[in-house]
This record gives C-alpha cells, structure tokens and sequence, in this order.
C-alpha cells in the first residue's frame, strides 16, 4: 500500500454505537437545551418591553408638550386677543363702532391662530421624526436566529 492510501484508510473515522450513559443523557440535553431557549426568549421579551417603555415615554412627554403648547396658545388667544382686538379696533374709523371692533378681533384672532398652529406642527414633526421601532431587540433576534442555524 502507498503512504496516501494508509493515510486515506486511517484518517476515516471509526463508527461506534453510542453507550446507554449517552443515550440517556440525550433527553436531558433536549431538556436543558429547551430551558436555555426559554430564558433567552424571556431576556428579549424583557429587552423588548424595556424599548416599549422607552418609547412611550417619548410619546407621552411629546403628548404632553403638544397639550401644554396648544393650551398656551389658546390662553395667549383669549387674554391677548381681548387686548389687541381693542387696541386693532381703534385703528379702524368706520361710522359704526361695532364694525371696528369686529374687525380688530378677527384680525388678531388670526394671529393668534397660526401661531397655535405652528406650535402644534412642530410637536408632531418631532413626534413623526422619532422611529418607534424596537431596533436594538430586532437585532438581537436576528443574532440569536443566526447563531441557531450554525449550532443547528
């Protein structure tokens, strides 16, 4: 025989039948290998209820800073509104003083109404800007997928 042919004949591994020791530890490594992918299951749930949490703290902060933003305006609407609807009116010399009052209140309540306006579209352009996606629990789902089809 030529040295490639005993190397070839040598380097086949031998098959041998498992023992009854390793048999029966084959149900409790199925056992042990079901609970750690429970616990890596339950870890990315919690990872992902951590995420959640976090954006719905953004949502209701930003909630809040539009409610806050659209009462303020309508306080500044109504208080100052008063005052530069008179303060309008007396700019206007219509015969009849109702006519210059009415005007004076419309044109400030205009104002008043695009700068609420633009104080809302603000809040929801931070609001629509912010991603609620859970991108740092779907990345470790993706890995642990990964690492699953090598082991398997």
């Amino acid at each position: 025989m030529s040295q490639l042919e005993r190397g070839a004949a040598g380097a086949a591994p031998a098959r041998r039948e498992p023992t009854q020791a390793e048999i029966d530890s084959l149900p409790s490594l199925f056992g042990r290998l079901g609970d750690d992918v429970m616990t890596l299951v339950d870890a990315k749930l919690g990872l992902i209820k951590v995420e959640l949490k976090e954006d719905a703290s953004v949502y209701a902060r930003n909630g809040v800073m539009m409610a806050v933003g659209g009462l303020v305006a309508a306080i500044g609407f109504m208080l100052f509104n008063v005052a530069i609807a008179f303060f309008v009116s007396k700019l206007f010399s219509f015969a009849d003083p109702r006519l210059n009052y009415a005007l004076g209140f419309v044109i400030t309540g205009l104002v008043y109404l695009v700068a609420g306006a633009a104080i809302l579209l603000m809040a929801k352009g931070r609001l629509a800007a912010h991603d609620p996606t859970p991108n740092r629990s779907l990345e470790e789902i993706r890995k642990d997928k990964q690492w699953l089809k090598n082991e398997i």
